[in-house]
């Protein structure tokens, strides 16, 4: 009980410190997801995953959509990053919080066309 006690505390710090460094694309592209612009699909903003902090990820739907405004310079280190990821079931789709702020509508029809993929990857393991 006591460790559940810290761990939210430690949830609620980690929320308020992305919340504060929030970019506009990210509000942007987080009032979309949850407008009902993907209805049935659950997004999560900013998931700590093993080492990484997730933009966005649907766990049920195994679908990670991450914005790359200057945190991901390095190319070769995302292409390591999403390896990782998909590797551990995940499929990635990447967008410039530029192409978020100026194509807001083709950002979301991108991840719906990608929702609506099969995906060839077993489920995840239960935590």
């Amino acid at each position: 009980m006591k460790g559940q006690a810290h761990r939210s505390i430690d949830d609620r710090e980690f929320r308020r410190d992305l919340r504060k460094n929030a970019t506009d694309a990210e509000r942007r592209l987080w009032q979309r997801l949850r407008g009902g612009q993907l209805a049935g699909v659950k997004f999560r903003r900013q998931h700590p995953f093993d080492g990484y902090v997730l933009d966005f990820v649907s766990l049920e739907k195994r679908l990670i959509v991450e914005l790359d405004g200057g945190q991901h310079l390095d190319s070769a280190r995302d292409r390591v990053r999403d390896c990782r990821l998909m590797s551990a079931g995940f499929r990635v789709l990447r967008f410039w919080n530029n192409d978020v702020l100026e194509q807001t509508d083709a950002v979301v029809e991108a991840i719906w066309r990608k929702l609506g993929e099969s995906d060839p990857s077993p489920p995840l393991p239960s935590p």
